[in-house]
């Protein structure tokens, strides 16, 4: 009884022993993923990070652009607001010298009647020259004949 009592002891001890064997065997399948999952999360941790450092970089980057434009513009409206003035500067120097323009012209418009006017009065001079020159003639043709006895 002895060795009937052994045996199955040894039977149930080896059939146990299958048992757990089985349930190490289906336990050591279910890690082999699940070490795959972490390893892959692993990596995927270390890309993320690659991403965060290369984002960061990029937003550092960005925020310098941001800040060199905002000097940019601010020289930009000066240089505007410069111009303006000039424009309106030459808004009115054009406007005085249309004014000025307008002035000479009728300096000029006047002048010409002055003009006019005066060439009537040299022409009339000159008539009374040449009157004055046959009158002078005349007279000397007469001083003339006085003189003969004529």
């Amino acid at each position: 009884m002895k060795a009937e009592l052994m045996v199955r002891r040894g039977v149930l001890a080896v059939a146990f022993a299958g048992l757990l064997a089985g349930g190490v065997y289906a336990q050591s399948q279910d890690p082999t993923p699940r070490q795959q999952d972490i390893q892959n999360d692993k990596k995927d941790i270390g890309s993320d990070k690659k991403d965060l450092a290369k984002d960061r970089a990029d937003r550092n980057a960005d925020q310098r652009d941001i800040n060199h434009n905002n000097r940019d513009l601010s020289k930009d409206r000066a240089d505007r607001n410069a111009d303006h003035k000039d424009i309106n500067r030459d808004r009115t120097d054009l406007n005085k010298d249309r004014a000025d323009r307008n002035a000479d012209q009728l300096d000029i418009n006047h002048d010409k009647k002055d003009l006019s006017k005066d060439r009537t009065d040299r022409n009339q001079d000159q008539r009374d020259i040449n009157k004055d020159k046959r009158a002078l003639h005349g007279d000397r043709k007469d001083l003339r004949h006085d003189k003969r006895g004529h």
